[in-house]
């Protein structure tokens, strides 16, 4: 039984205390669905204003459902589609404030009005292919901005060497 005592007071200091978290829950674990229901559960705990929180993993052409916290979810995004299926294809985190504003939104849970998506690479490395995307999406318009970002890229670049 894992129990972490995360009371950050700024988002730096959150995701400072996520990366250790993290980084103890997966440290010599070699099962990526493993590490990617820990993390789920984690941030869905740690992170304030979320109505889901996972993963899709990238099987052939299209992402498919991984681990996470919330609601049930759709199961097979193509890649390029919505928000998940366009930072799986470009590798680009995409931070979108609006959901309803982005062009080919799916709409898993009709609350989601924001969401932030982080490409997983294999390795961990910048130059790694995609191998999955972190899905964390609010039902606050706005929730996600760069601190929240940079802060999930870095538990992505963890994962992503913990999930091969």
């Amino acid at each position: 039984m894992y129990q972490f005592d995360i009371a950050a007071g700024s988002k730096d200091e959150l995701y400072r205390e996520l990366r250790g978290a993290l980084g103890a829950l997966t440290e010599g674990e070699r099962d990526g669905i493993a590490n990617m229901a820990n993390a789920a559960a984690l941030l869905w705990e740690y992170l304030p204003d979320l109505n889901w929180a996972g993963f899709y993993r990238l099987v052939g052409d299209e992402l498919v459902l991984g681990p996470f916290q919330g609601k049930a979810a759709c199961i097979r995004i193509p890649l390029g589609k919505g928000v998940c299926g366009t930072a799986a294809a470009t590798g680009a985190t995409q931070v979108v404030a609006d959901v309803h504003a982005f062009p080919g939104h799916i709409a898993c849970d009709a609350a989601s009005r924001s969401e932030l998506v982080v490409p997983i690479r294999r390795g961990g490395r910048p130059g790694g292919a995609v191998i999955a995307v972190l899905d964390l999406d609010s039902p606050v318009p706005g929730r996600f901005d760069a601190a929240d970002a940079c802060g999930c890229e870095a538990l992505a670049a963890i994962l992503g060497e913990r999930l091969d």
